[in-house]
């Protein structure tokens, strides 16, 4: 099972363990790490799901949608190494991934 670190934003480092197949937003919220709001679900229609990825990991990761960057265009924490968690789904090729949760807007 791949094995996520994630940074809260109150700077603690905690690591999940994601079942394969689910987004890494699901896996964080299954780990009862409660910052991530992911208010739509996972269905990418809103930005509470916004972390920033590793760079390492940046050629692993599906390319962003249209709609993914739209939503994150709204966020005035958007960088470079943006994403939404809900479209990252968990697999071997995600073993090791680190994320940080961004601050909320």
């Amino acid at each position: 099972m791949p094995r996520l670190t994630v940074l809260t934003r109150t700077g603690e480092t905690l690591q999940v363990t994601a079942e394969p197949g689910i987004s890494v937003m699901e896996a964080i919220r299954h780990a009862g790490i409660d910052e991530l709001q992911a208010l739509c679900g996972g269905c990418c229609s809103c930005a509470t799901c916004h972390v920033h990825v590793d760079p390492a990991f940046a050629g692993t990761l599906p390319a962003m949608s249209e709609d993914e960057s739209d939503l994150l265009d709204s966020s005035r924490y958007r960088d470079a190494t943006s994403r939404l968690a809900c479209q990252l789904v968990c697999g071997p090729e995600l073993d090791g991934l680190k994320v940080t949760i961004a601050p909320e807007d």
